[in-house]
């Protein structure tokens, strides 16, 4: 959490120390510490001494479960008890007995005052960053880029901590809980969905999930050229087309490529078949673009966003989803579905600089977070291990999602593709025999993708059999 880092006047910054006193107060005359546990932490007060005294509340309650007024006082050591006391020009003791006695609303009132500090916290907080900023843009010598990615961090780390205290209602009764998944349930038993989430677009798939869920992450891994890219975004179009928002986050791929895919996918349903490939390099017929005209009428109804930024942190991401969640409301679709392509292409922070292993721990812990502050669903994409290329049976497996374990653990549901036709067509057959036997089984495969679901944290694991044309980026379900 990021703390004051400048100097600031703080009358001219609204700091109103009451708001500090009330906290304090509060809590020393219940004695319960409990109360503001894992909300406030010291460094949301700015006035030193408040600080100091919510350092020996929490030693106090860590040591004796209890954060009493004479048990607090006792944790000072005499020598700072007695500069304390100079400082104020009055007893300490006698201070903290002001603090109590002032206490407006008590221990029932810290539900106000409580996000009452964090607010003055953060305003100060980023008051004091604007000064940083300002002081360094004077000078020639400043790198304009590093102040920019500095001062977004700061800025997040106010953000995100304004997000932890602001989502409301975190503890429910089992009996709480079990209203609003009966809710869900009478949702999707009215619509005749038959799911309680996101559409994945894909009626197996969804009916194995109950969608994609709000809140949840799933990692969706492959090895190149097995359609990860064309899958994800089948499933954003398929989740729009139902009137989810949708974002794209695109690291690798620019918009126009995109929406080039987009339009060979969407098409599809009209029966048009206009491989990708022929987009790019112009060889389309007069009637082939006319029908892609008309189904870009279709597109421009698409609640669907595509940011196509590479190189963003978790920080920068953040900002996109905010800005994108902006975009979404005023156009009247509020963003649902978060689509990220592909997750090791988010740059790590400097915290764990040459430790792959941790940074793309922070990338996915990241990713699991900003799923649940938004109530999002989010998809992120993962390129796997190139040990898969290294064994007979080249199906994908958990074990193979790359550099780090902590994304099997901090994914909800994990999603692994595989087309068996991609490595027959490498292949060659040792003999006659063996070829015509390759070219059978390719011809039998060659439109066939298998949707493994490794992980599930709701329901089974299982191999779902889908339809793919690779050429015309469009997967579907399978044939019955």
């Amino acid at each position: 959490m990021n703390q004051i880092v400048a100097p600031i006047d703080l009358e001219k910054c609204g700091h109103v120390i009451e708001i500090e006193q009330e906290v304090l107060g509060a809590v020393l005359s219940s004695g319960q510490h409990s109360a503001v546990r894992g909300t406030v932490r010291p460094e949301h007060f700015i006035e030193p001494l408040h600080r100091r005294l919510f350092e020996m509340i929490e030693l106090a309650a860590e040591r004796y479960n209890s954060a009493s007024i004479g048990l607090v006082f006792k944790m000072f050591p005499a020598e700072e008890a007695k500069s304390w006391s100079d400082f104020l020009k009055e007893p300490l003791s006698s201070y903290m007995a002001r603090l109590v006695a002032n206490s407006v609303y008590g221990a029932g009132g810290l539900k106000i005052s409580v996000p009452n500090l964090i607010q003055q916290w953060a305003r100060v907080s980023v008051g004091a960053e604007a000064q940083r900023v300002a002081a360094a843009a004077t000078d020639p010598a400043t790198d304009a880029s590093e102040l920019i990615k500095a001062a977004a961090r700061a800025f997040d780390g106010v953000a995100a901590e304004l997000r932890g205290t602001g989502r409301g209602k975190t503890r429910f009764s089992l009996s709480e809980a079990a209203d609003t998944a009966l809710d869900q349930v009478q949702e999707a038993m009215q619509c005749g969905s038959g799911i309680t989430g996101i559409t994945w677009g894909l009626a197996d798939i969804n009916a194995l999930t109950g969608g994609i869920h709000r809140g949840e992450m799933v990692l969706l891994g492959a090895r190149p050229s097995m359609g990860k890219t064309a899958v994800a975004l089948g499933i954003g179009i398929k989740a729009a087309q139902a009137g989810a928002g949708v974002g794209f986050i695109s690291l690798e791929m620019g918009s126009p490529r995109l929406a080039m895919r987009a339009l060979t996918d969407i098409a599809y349903d009209r029966n048009i078949r206009v491989p990708y490939n022929d987009l790019i390099t112009g060889r389309v017929t007069e009637k082939d673009f006319e029908d892609l005209v008309a189904a870009k009428q279709e597109m421009n109804r698409l609640p669907l966003w595509i940011e196509e930024q590479s190189g963003l942190s978790i920080t920068d991401l953040r900002v996109k989803v905010d800005r994108m969640q902006d975009v979404a409301d005023r156009a009247g679709n509020p963003l649902d579905l978060l689509i990220v392509d592909y997750m090791q292409l988010l740059a790590a922070s400097s915290r764990y600089s040459g430790n792959r292993n941790n940074e793309v721990s922070e990338i996915s812990a990241g990713l699991r977070q900003i799923a649940r502050e938004n109530n999002l669903g989010l998809i992120a994409l993962s390129q796997l291990s190139r040990q898969v290329e290294s064994r007979e049976d080249k199906r994908p497996q958990l074990a193979d999602l790359r550099d780090s374990g902590s994304l099997e653990q901090d994914a909800d549901t994990v999603a692994l593709l595989y087309r068996e036709a991609y490595y027959l067509e490498k292949a060659k057959g040792k003999d006659e025999a063996a070829e015509m036997e390759r070219s059978e089984r390719l011809e039998a495969c060659q439109n066939k993708l298998e949707f493994i679901i490794a992980k599930q944290r709701n329901g089974a694991v299982r191999t779902v059999d889908l339809f793919i044309d690779v050429a015309c980026s469009a997967a579907r379900n399978a044939a019955r």
